[in-house]
């Protein structure tokens, strides 16, 4: 059978989705209000307050969300070692929550800055992993595309409603940053509390036997785990942060620093309405050619940047098609390897999917960044397209072939 028509579903509506699903959900949701405060705001302190060139920006991006690739794949073995998924991700919750806090005495130190980024970073590459094989073990397989779009649709909520809510108290504050990460703190530490309520642990009918390295080491000699694992880093490699797209909107528009953020919240407020649909389509046609639609759509904004359009149809169209990559991608392609993957090895082999994305795209935004620096922003967005194109084409020889 093709990868990408894995478990279609035999049942339709979403009242037969676990409420595991939607307490997860709201975890995210809570817990995306507090990160997206931070990081709504974060490229534009460091680019314009700090006055990082675009290379330098490049790494701290990249060590944003691919340093932590060993501690995605120490959380996805714990979890699957001691059973306990749930524990394993409060913690990883808890630590990003207490990282916040770390941004106070952070100051302008861009040393210091990098070291609470990471440590925030750890704490979502210990959940994740754990998080996304309890969404898969709490829905059957053929529901997955409407389970993931449910709890990324969740997900979205936070992401669009944080930065709203860091404009809001940065307005209240008269601009003060701290109150900022005072606030995100809080309600990264509601989020915590929900966690610990109302999510329920999965236990397997068959007492667990202890996971072995050599064990989780093994999925890679498994064909459908090393096709997803390898397609997802070719993936990585071609995508460049989010910071990056603002930044290159704002500077080619010349757009006032107070309207930064809902940059971020216009592409969110796509990302939450599409999750959901695109994941129950994702369910009825096959994974593969929805993620692989959605990273075309990625093509077409990073041409679209330095393209014909200007003003404010480019914002609008660039921002609806990047909400629509994250919506057809983020959630959908778990959900297509979700399968593939043995229970008892659920969260490593989420997290080796995971953590091959997130190696790539350390490279990426380091590529980028320097791109940027030394040919300037439009050829390095043209590059980028070219790399996404190439990746597609990748992904669909790996994942379209007969396993």
């Amino acid at each position: 059978m093709y990868l990408s028509t894995i478990d279609r579903p035999r049942t339709a509506g979403w009242k037969g989705l676990s409420a595991n699903v939607f307490a997860l959900g709201a975890v995210s949701l809570v817990t995306d209000v507090s990160s997206e405060m931070v990081t709504a705001v974060l490229p534009l302190y460091l680019v314009t307050v700090l006055q990082l060139s675009p290379a330098a920006y490049g790494l701290i991006d990249g060590v944003y969300t691919g340093a932590t690739t060993l501690l995605r794949l120490v959380g996805g073995y714990l979890a699957d070692r001691t059973t306990k998924r749930k524990a394993v991700a409060g913690f990883g919750y808890a630590l990003s929550a207490v990282a916040k806090l770390g941004l106070l005495a952070a100051g302008t130190s861009t040393a210091l800055l990098g070291a609470v980024i990471t440590a925030d970073r750890a704490g979502k590459g210990l959940r994740t992993a754990p998080r996304d094989a309890l969404i898969t073990l709490s829905t059957p397989a053929a529901d997955l595309g409407r389970a993931f779009g449910v709890h990324r649709a969740m997900d979205g909520i936070g992401a669009f409603a944080g930065p709203l809510v860091a404009l809001a108290v940065l307005a209240a504050a008269g601009g003060s940053f701290d109150s900022v990460f005072v606030t995100s703190f809080c309600v990264a530490a509601l989020g915590v509390v929900i966690l610990v309520m109302f999510v329920r642990d999965h236990r397997s009918a068959v007492p667990a036997t202890p996971v072995r390295p050599s064990a989780a080491a093994g999925l890679l000699r498994d064909k459908g785990a090393r096709r997803v694992v390898l397609a997802a880093s070719v993936l990585g490699l071609a995508t460049i942060g989010d910071g990056f797209v603002y930044l290159l909107l704002q500077k080619r528009e010349g757009l006032a620093i107070g309207w930064f953020p809902l940059l971020a919240v216009g592409t969110s407020l796509v990302y939450l309405l599409l999750a959901a649909p695109l994941g129950a389509l994702a369910d009825r046609v096959g994974r593969l050619p929805v993620v692989l639609g959605g990273y075309a759509s990625l093509i077409a904004v990073y041409l679209l940047i330095f393209g014909p359009l200007g003003g404010w149809p480019l914002f609008a169209v660039v921002l609806v098609l990047y909400g629509f990559f994250y919506a057809a991608t983020d959630g959908v392609l778990m959900a297509l390897a979700g399968p593939l993957l043995p229970e008892r090895l659920r969260s490593t082999g989420i997290a080796l999917v995971q953590s091959g994305q997130a190696v790539a795209y350390l490279g990426s935004s380091v590529l980028f960044g320097l791109a940027w620096q030394f040919w300037g922003p439009e050829t390095a967005t043209r590059l980028a397209a070219f790399g996404v194109a190439l990746a597609l084409a990748a992904t669909a020889a790996l994942l379209g072939r007969r396993s």
